[in-house]
């Protein structure tokens, strides 16, 4: 998906106001009835029509007349929102190119003032079907309704986290910044995904790097889930950066050990197909980490001490995210907005407007 930041850089304040009511609708409404956006938005003379049509014409809103008229954000519309917050924050002043994509994600440069280059990760949980996301994450709680908009918040949210606790325990991860929405901005890797890598000077030391890693995670009560060539990424002095974290979970999880030997077996495959690497003998040690091992050198599950901490409890790895509740209103953690009943407040904070004309497009 193509970021027009042109297009971004020509929205007003009234624009990016009626925006984030749509946004605060749909916490409560598939679709957001026209009639509720007019009413908070106080536009005068007709201005919120005016609005809506151009939020439409640009592709940040989608119109629905099937069963009452109304708008709903799209993916562009809620990328606005995001990169205007983090900009009104400095976070960074430029967007660039696209460097990656995945299947449920967009990576791009950004660059902070002083012309430091960073990454944004733009989670989109659209890409993939909806059984295998509500199967597999927990995001939701007990919650019954959502749209992909808010699941994507969630990961984005989860990652962040993630990814902070496990910098602080010494987890080759990229250095986490921010995050708002579904929109994670970390530092930039200089490094290649495994997958692109067909040469290597120490594939065994590299092997058992990973697969320790892998092991160490679980020592910290969590699993990947997700972890194979297209997650790890190398550079030129064979270094390894583990990415991608949002569907992680606890080794508590009822399938905890299906996606424990899941991960394991990606990298013996991986390994043995690119590099011819045999596992007939158990290496003695794994990077460090004591565990058993099968006759072909995997590391058995069980064997593995949990005991190096807690980071699956402290950081709810099995999905949940947390919301603010207060005296039954939800609060919202980025805006600060709240929804009671379907009721908005008209009152936008100010500084979600301001600082938008500061944001240029990286060449």
């Amino acid at each position: 998906m193509f970021l027009d930041m042109e297009g971004f850089r020509s929205l007003s304040k009234d624009d990016f106001r009626v925006l984030t009511i749509v946004e605060m609708g749909m916490r409560n409404h598939e679709i957001v009835p026209s009639k509720l956006v007019h009413r908070i938005a106080s536009l005068r003379h007709g201005g919120t029509s005016k609005v809506l049509g151009n939020l439409h014409l640009h592709k940040l809103l989608h119109h629905d007349s099937s069963k009452y008229d109304g708008f709903r954000l799209t993916d562009h519309g809620y990328d606005y929102l995001a990169i205007k917050a983090l900009v009104n924050r400095g976070v960074f002043v430029s967007v660039g190119n696209k460097i990656g994509e995945g299947k449920e994600s967009e990576i791009f440069e950004v660059a902070k003032e002083d012309g430091t280059v960073l990454a944004m990760k733009l989670h989109r949980l659209g890409r993939t079907s909806f059984r295998a996301v509500a199967n597999q994450r927990d995001y939701l709680g007990h919650r019954t309704s959502y749209n992909w908009l808010y699941l994507s918040r969630l990961a984005a949210t989860k990652e962040f986290a993630f990814m902070k606790a496990l910098e602080e325990h010494g987890f080759p991860v990229p250095n986490v910044m921010d995050y708002n929405r579904h929109c994670v901005i970390m530092s930039l890797v200089q490094g290649y995904p495994l997958a692109q890598v067909k040469q290597m000077q120490n594939p065994e030391i590299v092997f058992e790097r990973i697969i320790g890693l892998l092991v160490r995670l679980a020592e910290h009560g969590l699993i990947h889930c997700d972890y194979n060539e297209f997650n790890i990424l190398i550079d030129d002095d064979e270094k390894v950066t583990i990415i991608d974290f949002p569907q992680m979970v606890s080794v508590d999880h009822r399938n905890a050990q299906m996606y424990f030997d899941r991960d394991v077996e990606c990298i013996f495959k991986f390994f043995h197909k690119r590099f011819s690497l045999s596992f007939q003998e158990s290496p003695d040690d794994i990077d460090g980490a004591e565990v058993d091992m099968d006759e072909n050198g995997r590391p058995y599950f069980s064997s593995i001490a949990k005991g190096a901490g807690f980071l699956d409890k402290e950081l709810a790895a099995s999905g949940f995210a947390r919301k603010q509740i207060e005296g039954g209103v939800e609060k919202d953690a980025d805006s600060g907005e709240e929804s009671e009943d379907g009721a908005l407040s008209s009152e936008l904070n100010e500084s979600d407007i301001s600082g938008v004309d500061s944001l240029h497009l990286g060449e």
